[in-house]
């Protein structure tokens, strides 16, 4: 749990800016978290926890849509895309709520490249 309101709005920003995948396909919702990761992670133990978090969920969920799609396009699920999409953005609003509380938040089925 994080005190300093710097770090908690940081922490936040680090999961919200994966909304930039919504105007940057194709990487954007990586981007936005890595940029304030690097340029934040010295001497702020909170936005360095959240922002490898949250990098790790993007990560992940970008491995999970290359899947869904190679699915969509065989046909073989076509709400499987759509789905992913919802439990995203659902994710990021928790974790973004939850980070400006102070929380160290952590996403389900997120798979653990930055530790």
């Amino acid at each position: 749990m994080s005190e300093d309101p710097e770090e908690r709005t940081l922490g936040m920003l680090c999961h919200l800016l994966a909304l930039c995948g919504l105007v940057m396909p194709f990487g954007g919702n990586i981007l936005g978290p890595l940029v304030l990761w690097l340029v934040k992670k010295e001497g702020m133990p909170f936005v360095d926890d959240q922002g490898k978090e949250s990098l790790n969920f993007q990560i992940s969920v970008t491995i999970y849509g290359v899947g869904a799609a190679l699915l969509y396009i065989t046909g073989i699920d076509i709400v499987l895309c759509g789905a992913l999409g919802v439990f995203w953005l659902v994710m990021v609003i928790i974790a973004t709520v939850a980070a400006n509380k102070g929380e160290r938040y952590r996403y389900p089925l997120t798979i653990r490249l930055l530790k």
